[in-house]
């Protein structure tokens, strides 16, 4: 009875396994289908291109990383419950504070209306989230602060599927 019941798990086990097998090929192929397709349906890119002068396009392409770099530490500091460092590291590295830092009158004249506006937003609204997130320590909230942050991050989505840095 043992044996049998081994012979069976063993069928069976092998019999999955080929069948994983299988599926796994399968998915691959239509995986595959669905790239290639998705690669002759991709959609022209509508941004506006924004042309700089060579080192101030290094510099805003170093700057906006740096405000990517930016955000994610907000968010570990946030998650450690540390909004007063959230706070401050909002407003040095992307809040009205900042601008000088950035250079931020020099790339403005190469920028459209609708990007100058973008930035500025952004940087108002990070200022706004330093606030707010330095709040949370004499009101135990933290829902204005994450709205304001959500506003800031909505400025850098607006911007950057508006325009392209060339």
């Amino acid at each position: 009875m043992k044996r049998t019941v081994n012979i069976a798990l063993a069928a069976a086990l092998c019999f999955g396994a080929a069948h994983a097998q299988q599926h796994d090929h399968a998915m691959h192929q239509q995986h595959q289908a669905q790239a290639a397709k998705a690669t002759r349906a991709a959609p022209k890119d509508t941004r506006q291109a924004v042309y700089f002068p060579k080192t101030l396009r290094e510099h805003t392409l170093a700057n906006m990383r740096d405000h990517l770099l930016a955000l994610q530490e907000i968010q570990e500091a946030l998650s450690k419950q540390e909004y007063d460092k959230a706070g401050d590291i909002a407003e040095h590295r992307l809040g009205m504070s900042s601008l000088a830092l950035h250079g931020a009158h020099d790339v403005a004249k190469y920028m459209p209306k609708g990007m100058q506006e973008a930035g500025t937003a952004m940087h108002r609204n990070a200022s706004r989230f330093a606030v707010a997130s330095k709040d949370v320590g004499a009101t135990g909230d933290v829902k204005p602060a994450l709205a304001a942050l959500a506003a800031t991050t909505a400025q850098c989505v607006a911007c950057h599927a508006g325009y392209r840095v060339k």
